[in-house]
């Protein structure tokens, strides 16, 4: 078995690490309205962040500068002592919406935009977010979860070490949505990648993170490990205690306008998952 067979279907290894992150003096304007102001983040290797804030704290812009989707007004993206530019084919991004091509088989929206041999891999793939058997499907016959497990699928398959999760579970059911807080959860024990993930759970992020960050008004606000063993019991007191911490933060925030949309470049130059 190769170095990526047996990071998606053999015996647990952390093949590769996660990408250290460095933002420095990161700022963001649209007009005269700036969304982001002077953000100084360090993210270990590996490391699992979970961003919360109200709608238009700037917690999406941040992810889309993250993604190479926007680009900053000033400030500095490391990936290392690298431009995170230079890391790009090591990042995935995830929407809350699956992006799958209705016209492709499963198997296909796995591949999507790979050469040669790649049809074992993207197999693995699925079987890793439990879908081997829906490979040859159509996406029309999947649940709202099931499209959110190939999308996570397009991602591994190309080994990231970055993998960015903009609200990818916001429109799933609380079960569907706890079971793939665990998938996510598991994998990235598994392989070891970087993961920053937007939510406007709170008690997702609590539950799955090492650190929740919370944007107020493009500023951080609140930069708070969760520093409890895993599995996570989402039942006890001390992660209901850092839930209604970050929790009594935000409701002491008010309501902000919502952010323009910036321009983006085109839908085949992005990497989303793919």
């Amino acid at each position: 078995m190769n170095a990526h067979n047996a990071a998606l279907g053999g015996t647990p290894q952390r093949l590769k690490r996660g990408i250290p992150l460095a933002l420095r003096g990161v700022a963001r304007r649209f007009g005269e309205r700036e969304v982001l102001k002077d953000i100084d983040l360090l993210v270990p290797a590996g490391q699992f962040v979970a961003i919360v804030g109200r709608s238009g704290c700037g917690k999406s812009t941040l992810l889309r500068l993250l993604a190479g989707l926007d680009q900053p007004s000033r400030g500095e993206l490391l990936a290392g002592s690298a431009a995170l530019a230079e890391a790009r084919e090591d990042t995935r991004l995830m929407f809350q919406d699956s992006r799958l091509l209705p016209w492709k088989r499963v198997i296909d929206n796995v591949g999507l935009g790979l050469r040669g041999d790649w049809r074992a891999k993207a197999r693995q793939a699925l079987r890793a977010v439990g879908l081997a058997e829906r490979a040859n499907e159509w996406p029309a016959a999947l649940s709202g979860g099931q499209k959110q497990r190939v999308a996570l699928a397009r991602a591994l398959i190309h080994e990231p070490r970055l993998l960015l999760l903009d609200e990818p579970l916001g429109a799933l059911d609380a079960l569907t949505r706890i079971e793939m807080q665990q998938l996510i959860e598991g994998l990235w024990r598994e392989h070891g990648f970087t993961v920053l993930l937007v939510t406007h759970d709170v008690s997702e992020a609590v539950a799955v993170a090492d650190r929740v960050i919370l944007i107020e008004d493009g500023e951080i606000g609140l930069d708070l490990p969760v520093e409890l063993p895993r599995p996570r019991s989402r039942g006890s007191a001390r992660l209901a205690a850092l839930e209604a911490e970050v929790l009594n933060r935000v409701l002491a925030q008010p309501e902000l306008p919502p952010q323009p949309e910036p321009v983006s470049p085109l839908p085949t130059q992005l990497r989303w998952a793919l």
